[in-house]
C-alpha cells in the first residue's frame, strides 16, 4: 500500500512537469537568421572576466572579435589574478584577428571583502567600459564560442522585446563519457526549476539567467544599484535576473549559437561542478536540503525501484519512468546524443543527489563555493 502511494505521488509529479510546468522540456530553439536590414545600430560593450583561462580564452575572444555586426563593440577583458597567462593569450588572439584595438585588457584590484570573484571582475570590468557609453553590456565568459551572428541576434532579440536582458542557455561541452552522461541532464534540471516560458511571462515571479550569455541593458543595472547590489552572489546569473526582472521584462532560451569550451573530463569533476553552488540554491538550509533528498527520491529514485513490487505499484512505476525518459528525449537529441541515455535519467538524479548533499558537507566543513583556489561561500558573507 505504501509503495503505491509513492508510486501514484511520483506519477502525479511528473504529469505536473510535463502538462503545467511550461514546457520546461521541449527544448525550444530559437536561433532564426535575422535580416540585417532589422538590426539596431547599438554599442555593446562585452565583458568577460577570466581568471586562469589560457587554454580557452583565445578562442573566445576571437569568436567575439569575429561577431557579423553593424554596430560598435569593444572587449574588455578582466583579467582576475590569474597565475597562468590568460592575459597575454587574449592579447595575441586580439592581434592575429588584425583588432587590437577593440580589446581593452583590465587587471582587477584585489577583491574586497563581502565580494564573490566574478562579480567583482564584472564590477572592474564595468567600470573601464564607463567611458564607451555602451547601448548594451555582455557578459559572457572566456571559455564560451559564439558564432558570428549571435550578437546581432541578441541585440535584435532585445530591441523588438523590449528586454532589459536576454540570455542565453549556451551549449554545454559534451564529449566524455562523464559529460554525454550527466552535463544534458544538467540544463534539464535548470529549465526544470526555471522555465523560459515563465522567466519571460510577467505574471510569473521565475527569474533566471545563464551566466555565460547576458546581454543587458545599462539603464536596467543601474536602476537596480549596479553589480554592488548583488556583490555577495554566488548564483549571480540568477541574481541578476531577479532584480531586473522587478523593473521589467526579461528572456532566457536555449542556443545552438554558442558553445561552452570548458572540459569536464571525470565525474569527480562534475561533481565539483555542482557542489559549487547547490547548497547556495536551498538558501543554506538543513530542512531544505531533507525536503530535496526526500522529493528528488519520490521524483527520480523511486520509480524504477518500484518495479519489484506487485500490482498497482509496479504499474505507477513503469509509467513513471517511461515518462521521464519521454521528458528527457529532447535534451538528449539537442546534445546529439542517443535516446539510450534517456532511461539513465533515475541514477544520474542519484549522482545530482549526492553531489548536493556533498555541497552542504563543503559549506558546513568551510570550503563551501570552492572555485580554482577561492573559498566563496562562507556564513556571513
Amino acid at each position: 500500500m505504501i509503495a503505491a502511494c509513492i508510486g501514484a505521488v511520483s506519477l502525479a509529479i511528473w504529469v505536473y512537469l510535463v502538462l503545467a510546468r511550461g514546457g520546461f522540456w521541449r527544448m525550444q530553439v530559437d536561433d532564426q537568421a535575422l535580416p540585417p536590414t532589422s538590426l539596431p545600430i547599438r554599442k555593446v560593450a562585452a565583458i568577460v572576466p577570466a581568471r586562469n583561462e589560457a587554454q580557452t580564452v583565445g578562442q573566445a575572444i576571437r569568436s567575439l572579435l569575429r561577431q557579423d555586426y553593424a554596430g560598435s563593440l569593444h572587449i574588455f577583458l578582466v583579467d582576475d589574478h590569474s597565475s597562468d597567462d590568460t592575459a597575454e593569450v587574449a592579447r595575441r588572439a586580439a592581434e592575429d584577428t588584425g583588432h587590437s584595438d577593440c580589446l581593452t585588457i583590465v587587471e582587477a584590484a584585489p577583491l574586497p571583502r563581502g565580494w564573490t570573484g566574478k562579480l567583482w571582475a564584472l564590477s572592474e570590468g564595468l567600470k573601464a567600459a564607463e567611458s564607451f557609453s555602451a547601448d548594451y553590456y555582455w557578459f559572457t565568459d572566456a571559455d564560451i564560442l559564439h558564432q558570428p551572428d549571435n550578437l546581432a541576434g541578441l541585440v535584435v532579440r532585445a530591441e523588438a522585446g523590449g528586454f532589459d536582458l536576454v540570455s542565453l542557455m549556451v551549449k554545454l561541452r559534451c564529449e566524455s563519457f562523464a559529460e554525454r552522461m550527466l552535463i544534458p541532464a544538467f540544463v534539464f534540471f535548470f529549465f526544470k526549476l526555471y522555465p523560459p516560458a515563465w522567466v519571460t511571462r510577467a505574471d510569473k515571479p521565475t527569474a533566471a539567467a545563464a551566466g555565460g550569455c547576458i546581454l543587458i541593458r545599462p539603464s536596467a543595472l543601474t536602476r537596480i544599484g549596479s553589480i554592488a547590489a548583488i556583490r555577495n552572489q554566488l548564483i549571480d546569473d540568477c541574481a541578476i535576473a531577479r532584480a531586473l526582472k522587478c523593473g521589467g521584462p526579461i528572456w532566457l532560451g536555449p542556443t545552438s549559437n554558442a558553445e561552452s569550451l570548458r572540459a569536464y573530463h571525470s565525474f569527480r569533476e562534475i561533481g565539483r561542478m555542482i557542489a559549487r553552488s547547490a547548497f547556495t540554491q536551498l538558501r543554506h538550509s538543513a530542512l531544505l536540503l531533507c525536503g530535496v533528498v526526500m522529493a528528488m527520491t519520490i521524483t527520480y529514485i523511486a520509480p524504477p525501484c518500484l518495479l519489484g513490487m506487485r500490482n498497482w505499484a509496479a504499474s505507477f512505476g513503469l509509467a513513471t519512468w517511461l515518462l521521464m525518459t519521454l521528458t528527457y528525449w529532447p535534451t538528449l537529441r539537442f546534445y546529439r546524443l542517443s535516446p539510450l541515455w534517456a532511461p539513465l535519467l533515475p541514477l544520474i538524479a542519484a549522482f545530482y543527489l549526492g553531489a548536493t548533499i556533498y555541497s552542504a558537507v563543503q559549506y558546513w566543513a568551510g570550503e563551501g563555493g570552492l572555485w580554482k583556489g577561492r573559498i566563496q561561500d562562507l556564513a556571513g558573507n
